[in-house]
């Protein structure tokens, strides 16, 4: 939900394959933050959507069966905030357990910052301060770092994270996104045109960072189904 920019909405839309896409907003990174949910039934209802919200701050709010809710969606958005926040509480209320069972009944899980982080079995968090690292969902076996800037405090400590022993995985820049099927990367998009993705390895003391191939989702043509591009720079030792 960038503000004036609507391709990586228009981008998780389209893997709907859904006329009128059901999609549910989880806002608990940003503690149901109203403006967040307004933002998002701007964006969505725009796209002609079946819009709807799981507040969990304020349960008067939403449906009463949230399990059986989110395993009718089409689309399960989850929006930017505090990742640790967001994991305490959804673990304390099971949602932890319906997403997963969400995921593996073919339900669309995705979103932004912590809507990112959190599907992946560890994350780097700067929400609070210092960058931390973070047990995620665990459903992608892998690391994952977001706002992956030059020279920021986030790149330099996931890079010490991996030294340390975090698990290798992926970093994006603002406005890039990963597209995973199952466990496997299918591509890298990006709703800006210099946004970029990268893999994270290590070898001993060694991280390896390796740009990955970013198709931007502003060109003429680009479609949600089209393969994933050859990468286009070899592993490189990073300091």
């Amino acid at each position: 939900m960038e503000s004036g920019n609507p391709l990586l909405d228009d981008y998780v839309l389209g893997l709907c394959g859904a006329e009128r896409p059901r999609v549910c907003f989880l806002p608990q990174a940003s503690g149901d933050a109203d403006h967040y949910i307004v933002r998002f039934y701007r964006a969505f209802s725009a796209h002609r959507c079946e819009a709807s919200h799981i507040s969990l701050f304020r349960r008067e709010q939403g449906p009463d069966d949230i399990r059986r809710h989110l395993l009718s969606q089409d689309l399960i958005y989850v929006g930017g905030g505090s990742v640790v926040s967001l994991l305490g509480v959804w673990r304390a209320h099971g949602i932890d357990a319906i997403l997963r069972e969400a995921w593996e009944a073919g339900v669309i899980l995705c979103g932004l910052s912590a809507g990112s982080l959190c599907w992946f079995a560890e994350a780097v968090s700067g929400f609070h301060g210092a960058p931390r690292r973070v047990e995620g969902l665990g459903l992608l076996p892998f690391s994952n770092c977001v706002h992956y800037e030059r020279e920021s405090d986030r790149r330099e400590s996931y890079h010490r994270f991996l030294r340390e022993g975090m698990r290798p995985g992926y970093a994006a820049e603002d406005g890039a996104a990963f597209h995973f099927v199952g466990e496997e990367l299918c591509r890298v998009v990006a709703s800006r045109p210099r946004a970029r993705g990268y893999r994270l390895d290590v070898s001993g003391q060694r991280v390896l960072e390796m740009r990955i191939a970013t198709t931007y989702l502003g060109e003429r043509g680009v479609a949600p189904e089209a393969p994933l591009p050859e990468a286009l720079s070899t592993a490189v030792p990073a300091a």
